[in-house]
């Protein structure tokens, strides 16, 4: 009996080691709150992203009583030349590093409507969780959520170390 006992408690024992590790624990920043994790974007994701932002946005706009808007080509245009423009000058501003504004950005890409506004991010996470910040600062939100709105651009850039710089222009 006590042989089976002791072949029972082995069996046990060797299958416990089986067992996977437990997750790591979340790294923790100065703040208390866990560290982003970097958010990769593969080269093919990119209509996938802006029509995901594009639905987000709408959503949003919806639930406030305001009409959907639509991507538009040069809006993304300039939301990428300014995304690309931000990462060269390491820091996230509404001017350009010629001095452009984006009324300027917009008129260079041959967008005829009026600016209504620009919502710019330098991060590690993802667009929705960006959109989500955004929404939490009254300029931004009253850029997504402006009745005036028809059109957005949306665009970014990821330098290796896989920081994000996003950009978003809404059109009239």
């Amino acid at each position: 009996m006590s042989r089976i006992l002791i072949l029972i408690v082995s069996a046990m024992l060797a299958l416990s080691a089986c067992a996977p590790p437990p997750p790591p624990a979340p790294q923790i920043g100065a703040d208390g709150r866990p560290l982003p994790k970097v958010y990769r974007i593969r080269a093919g994701d990119s209509s996938a992203i802006q029509f995901r932002m594009l639905d987000s946005v709408n959503a949003l706009r919806s639930a406030a009583g305001r009409q959907p808007v639509e991507l538009n080509a040069q809006l993304n245009a300039a939301a990428a030349t300014h995304a690309r423009d931000m990462s060269v000058q390491n820091r996230p501003w509404h001017f350009g590093s010629d001095g452009s504004s984006p009324i300027d950005r917009i008129e260079r890409v041959g967008y005829t409507g009026g600016l209504v506004g620009e919502a710019i991010s330098e991060t590690y996470e993802t667009e929705l969780e960006t959109l989500a910040a955004w929404m939490e600062e009254p300029g931004t939100r009253n850029v997504v959520l402006s009745p005036k709105a028809r059109q957005m651009g949306f665009s970014w850039l990821q330098e290796s170390n896989g920081k994000i710089w996003w950009t978003l222009v809404m059109g009239s």
